[in-house]
């Protein structure tokens, strides 16, 4: 398995302030992987350690199998960046600047790619950057990212101001870049944008690597939320069946569906989802909901604080 991305205890100071503490990660060749964390996790430091932006303090990083600091233009042109804090100003138009990138980044993109992206992201070309919205800026962004169909884009928060029709057209693109076997790397404080395309998810704070998963795994850790319904009579037999099982928390006893006789019960379970179906087979259940695992439960049982807190270092 080849790496687009490998770092090795990579860390990074600031006079005593340390905003990544030996991160070490591998990311697939064409994969989709996610980097997770409340804001001064690290994982904007993280990416401007990939673009060489930045220097590390200690640790060791590749990218696309070369050291980013000795890696010069020819690394440079493989790679498409959207910063977290995008800036575009001036009476320049967004098809003249676009073009312009194009230009100094090696003439990788031809316009028809740019005139296709900016219609699916419904950017209009014709008008001056500066009198952009933020969610069109953005648009901006995304274009010259994605324009040279780079064998590695790196994304910051990039649906930051795009409505919802626009940030599932960016998902379309994600997904079709790592079908064409390019490698995503994206940081994003919409976990629902990384369930949806992610096969790996980094979960950072405070610096540090929490876990690295697959979305899959995260899923099977999250707790799912069930309610059941049985008859009066089944209830208290019911009762004990769940509380005796380890993976049962919250257990609450309720009055059953309106127009439904019976008791309900609540629960939270942690894994063993078959174990509790099995305790249900005993019995004549009424109703049955059973949620779909939340992979944002799952992330914050990493945290047991919001993952907006805090705030990243420049």
């Amino acid at each position: 398995m080849s790496y687009a991305i490998e770092t090795d205890a990579l860390s990074k100071r600031y006079g005593t302030q340390t905003a990544l503490r030996a991160l070490s990660l591998t990311v697939n060749a064409g994969s989709v992987f996610g980097m997770i964390g409340p804001n001064g996790a690290g994982k904007t430091t993280t990416m401007r350690l990939l673009l060489d932006i930045i220097r590390p303090s200690a640790g060791t990083l590749r990218v696309l199998g070369a050291d980013p600091r000795t890696g010069g233009p020819a690394l440079r042109r493989r790679i498409g960046f959207l910063p977290g804090e995008l800036r575009l100003e001036g009476r320049t138009t967004a098809r003249a600047l676009l073009g312009y990138y194009a230009q100094i980044s090696g003439g990788g993109a031809a316009p028809a790619a740019i005139d296709e992206l900016a219609l699916r992201l419904g950017l209009d070309l014709t008008r001056p950057v500066g009198a952009l919205s933020k969610g069109n800026k953005q648009k901006v962004g995304l274009v010259q990212a994605f324009m040279h169909q780079p064998d590695l884009l790196v994304l910051d928060e990039p649906t930051s101001g795009l409505d919802p029709l626009v940030q599932r057209e960016f998902l379309s693109l994600v997904r079709e870049a790592r079908e064409r076997g390019q490698t995503v790397f994206l940081s994003s404080h919409v976990l629902s944008e990384i369930q949806h395309v992610a096969d790996s998810v980094a979960i950072l704070r405070s610096g540090e690597l929490v876990t690295t998963a697959s979305v899959a795994e995260l899923r099977e850790s999250a707790v799912r939320h069930v309610r059941v319904t049985v008859s009066q009579a089944d209830a208290p037999a019911l009762r004990s069946a769940l509380a005796a099982l380890p993976q049962v928390a919250d257990l609450r006893e309720t009055s059953g569906p309106s127009g439904l006789a019976g008791v309900t019960m609540s629960a939270s379970i942690a894994s063993g989802l078959h174990e509790f179906v099995h305790a249900l087979s005993r019995f004549d259940v009424l109703d049955l909901v059973a949620e779909e695992a939340d992979l944002e439960e799952a992330v914050l049982r990493y945290y047991g604080t919001d993952l907006r807190e805090g705030s990243e270092p420049a």
